[in-house]
């Protein structure tokens, strides 16, 4: 991408396009294009054929969607399935009406099987059974891959898929009703810390499920480095002519859930006792992704998963602590 290249981030507002977004500025990329979803409803495809013709950006960034841990997913999973669905077959296609150069995809790395064999391959997706708390969110997520890759079978589009493992950071959504594990467990403990500094007694902090299960995690600030680095150096043809649906994005290590929350009451600084409920679902045993591939290509993380989650923690009670 030249410095003054035309650049869309659907979803500049959420964790990973806030990210991307910094990420670009910092690089010198100045002419960025952002819409809220107030002036730009993703899901409305007259809205965003009427935004491409207007605007006519030369990349994009596809990082808008509606997320959310196992609660979210499986609460609300019509609206999950829908939509996503709605939001990338609606840039995806206007990208394709209007000429765009290129345009990177981002999914989840729960597009993979449930009893997915580990580290889970590229070439794993599509080959079992979907974890059932979130299989609307990842058949939307497979349903884009799969469109990027049609799309430049049929008509040459340069448009390609990412896969990032669990994200965290600045920006995170830390509601304890729809967030993923890491901002909920951040979150848990820092009320947790705070009754016990009122010298309330017998203060613990329940972890759904058994805290067996393990996770992979990645600082969103690698994300967004990722991101740019396959925008610049990779391409369709790279892919699709090797066999391969999409790019995972990860650290290549994995973490149990207990062990994740012990280290974050650590940073925390919570001194009660953490107990778990194994009455509430544990989600896939193990989701680790190969990222071999793109480590390969040059790219490789920069953030260590203590520093990252200090970094997030200094940032919520910074940002989103109640005064």
């Amino acid at each position: 991408m030249n410095k003054d290249a035309k650049i869309f981030v659907a979803g500049h507002r959420g964790m990973v396009g806030s990210a991307i977004v910094r990420a670009l500025i910092s690089r010198g990329y100045e002419n960025i294009i952002t819409r809220s979803h107030l002036q730009l409803d993703l899901t409305r495809q007259s809205d965003v054929e009427d935004f491409f013709y207007a605007e006519k950006p030369e990349y994009v960034f596809l990082a808008a969607a509606t997320v959310g841990g196992i609660l979210a997913n499986s609460t609300y999973p019509a609206d999950f399935i829908y939509q996503n669905s709605q939001i990338q077959n609606n840039v995806i296609y206007s990208a394709h009406q209007f000429n765009v150069k290129k345009l990177l995809f981002l999914g989840s790395s729960c597009i993979y099987p449930r009893n997915c064999p580990q580290p889970m391959k590229e070439e794993y997706l599509l080959t079992g059974t979907l974890e059932k708390t979130n299989e609307a969110y990842a058949v939307s997520k497979i349903s884009g891959i799969k469109m990027c890759q049609y799309f430049y079978f049929q008509y040459g589009d340069d448009f390609l898929s990412v896969m990032p493992t669990n994200l965290y950071g600045p920006n995170d959504n830390f509601d304890l009703e729809t967030s993923h594990v890491m901002p909920a467990l951040i979150r848990k403990f820092h009320e947790g810390r705070k009754q016990w500094e009122k010298k309330q007694k017998d203060i613990t902090v329940t972890v759904w499920g058994t805290g067996t299960p393990l996770r992979e995690f990645l600082h969103v600030n690698d994300m967004a480095d990722a991101c740019i680095f396959v925008m610049d150096k990779i391409s369709s043809d790279y892919l699709y002519k090797n066999d391969v649906t999409h790019l995972n994005i990860g650290t290549g290590k994995d973490i149990s859930i207990a062990d994740l929350a012990e280290m974050i009451k650590n940073i925390v600084g919570f001194e009660g006792k953490i107990c778990f409920d194994p009455g509430k679902p544990d989600g896939t045993p193990k989701k680790l992704l190969d990222v071999s591939r793109l480590t390969g290509l040059g790219w490789r993380c920069k953030i260590d998963l203590q520093e990252g989650i200090e970094n997030t923690y200094r940032w919520f009670c910074k940002n989103i602590e109640p005064k």
